[in-house]
């Protein structure tokens, strides 16, 4: 074994893959030539202190022979072979990973060695008298190197990954690097050299041998029919070459939306139908047009294209997630002067990409026909208020006027009139119930009440549940039943220097200040005089 392992390292000293290493059995000359050989491929690191001779040592990792293993050896000029040189060895790994023959200097790794745990061990050498233990050279420090070999398979230490690529993408779009990590030596040989291939995602996508970037390979890529891929990257060492050790990865790539579908309506015309007493902004119906995209890209604005009473009679309006038009009553229906209504709903993508405008138009029309239902309506008066009027004293039974009120749903059914009760508390008036004219019922005075306001109630008589209801309001005019009156009980007296003949009294309303306090001027005749009377004022 140790035999074969001498040739070994000879072997691999000749590869230049390490230092030539003395055999046991050659001198200080073989030790010369060893450094001399390993010149030719790589620096050694010559130790020569006096009489030390040898080079930077070697040993394979992951060896696992039966017996110790000879990596080297140690030799000084002052050895003579007679037995009185003692060789120490201490340092990293001395007496326990390293052991040394203390009288041939030969040195033996004990254990198996992992490069990636330790590359290296320094160590200290020195010979020293076996009788006295007195140091016959200085003690001098050497390094034993641990050799690579490829026993470490490529590791992605960020995998699996998670990519994103917008659909329609051109060829060579980059859509993630991943990047595999070798444990092994990168400065020796080709262990930590990696090559990366697709093992699963072709012919979509495509790796870069050397930088491990992720590439689209396939034109036109359509989320709307796969939206997700999976694609498993290999990085394989020692170049790619055959009996390299790999490693694999996932990649999990989306494509994401662009704007690259315009919106279709799923057929070409609807219908609706809405009863004739919807109030305005009552929904009557609601329509979608189809568009594959997603999010922003599938955000939807619809109109009404044609004028006239299509667009006068209905509005249309998008949803709050932008996708449904809703269409709405805009004004009062009425079933008995139009029946239905036929108009063009427009469906337009609310953001346009210029890139694939050439995919367009990105807007749809669709017909839509809505009809008006009859609904059993209440009677509609033919005014929305009444104004009468009727002169004060005229005597009960007396004519004011009439109300009229008519089933639109159906013209000749008869109709019933009352008055509400608690809107002629006094019962002033009245009204026939059959054709809706109002009369008096007993004589009205102007000075008491002027106005009367009323609420007569239209009844239809096959429905009572269909009432309406209308404000009368009736003026009572003046006429001349009411004598003159004095505003105010006179006392009349004369001035004393009044004329015969002349005006007892005439009251001016001239309110004077006289030297005995506030008086009242009082005319006689174009005589005045001054009466002081607080109490008349």
């Amino acid at each position: 074994m140790a035999s074969f392992l001498q040739l070994l390292l000879a072997w691999l000293g000749g590869c230049g893959c390490a230092g030539r290493l003395m055999p046991p059995s050659q001198g200080a000359r073989a030790g010369s030539l060893r450094g001399n050989m390993s010149q030719r491929w790589e620096r050694p690191l010559m130790r020569s202190r006096r009489s030390w001779v040898w080079n930077q040592f070697f040993v394979i990792e992951e060896y696992a022979g039966p017996e110790p293993v000879l990596i080297g050896r140690l030799h000084t000029d002052v050895d003579r072979g007679e037995g009185r040189i003692k060789y120490v060895l201490t340092g990293e790994g001395a007496g326990t990973v390293f052991v040394i023959d203390e009288k041939t200097g030969n040195i033996h790794v004990t254990k198996t060695l992992d490069r990636e745990e330790k590359s290296q061990y320094t160590l200290l050498a020195q010979a020293v008298d076996r009788a006295s233990n007195r140091p016959l050279e200085p003690p001098s420090e050497f390094i034993i190197k641990v050799q690579d070999i490829n026993d470490n398979p490529p590791v992605f230490l960020h995998g699996p990954y998670h990519a994103t690529v917008p659909e329609m993408s051109n060829v060579g779009t980059s859509v993630i690097q991943v990047t595999a990590h070798d444990a092994d030596d990168p400065a020796y040989g080709n262990s930590a050299r990696l090559v990366y291939t697709v093992l699963e995602g072709l012919p979509f996508f495509s790796v870069d041998p050397q930088t491990g970037v992720i590439r689209t390979a396939t034109p036109n890529m359509d989320r709307e029919t796969q939206q997700e891929f999976l694609v498993v990257v290999q990085a394989k060492d020692m170049g790619g070459h055959a009996g390299g050790l790999s490693g694999s990865t996932t990649v999990t790539v989306t494509l994401s939306d662009v704007n690259d579908n315009p919106p279709r309506f799923p057929q070409s015309s609807y219908q609706f139908s809405v009863v004739e007493t919807a109030p305005p902004g009552s929904a009557v119906g609601r329509l979608r047009a189809h568009d594959p995209d997603e999010g922003e890209n599938a955000l939807l604005a619809y109109s009404i294209l044609d004028g006239g009473d299509g667009a006068e009679a209905f509005a249309i309006h998008t949803d709050a997630l932008g996708q449904d038009g809703i269409i709405t009553v805009k004004k009062p229906l009425d079933f008995e002067s139009r029946h239905s209504y036929t108009f063009r709903v427009e469906a337009t993508n609310t953001l346009i990409d210029p890139q694939y405008i050439r995919k367009g138009p990105f807007k749809d029309m669709a017909t839509v026909r809505i009809t008006v239902e009859d609904a059993d309506e209440p009677p509609a008066f033919s005014r929305s208020d009444y104004h009468l009027a009727v002169y004060e004293n005229s005597p009960p039974g007396t004519l004011l006027g009439k109300v009229t009120a008519v089933d639109l749903d159906s013209p000749s059914s008869a109709i019933r009139y009352s008055i509400l009760p608690h809107t002629d508390p006094e019962r002033y008036f009245s009204i026939n119930p059959q054709d809706g004219t109002i009369l008096t019922s007993v004589p009205l005075d102007r000075e008491l009440l002027p106005w009367h306001n009323m609420t007569v109630v239209a009844t239809e008589l096959d429905s009572p549940t269909q009432a309406s209801h209308v404000q009368v309001a009736i003026q009572i005019l003046d006429v001349n039943d009411n004598p003159p009156q004095l505003e105010h009980s006179y006392e009349p007296f004369v001035c004393d220097n009044a004329a015969p003949g002349h005006v007892s009294a005439t009251w001016d309303l001239i309110r004077v200040i006289t030297p005995t306090g506030l008086a009242i001027r009082v005319e006689l005749g174009g005589t005045y005089c001054y009466r002081n009377v607080l109490d008349k004022i």
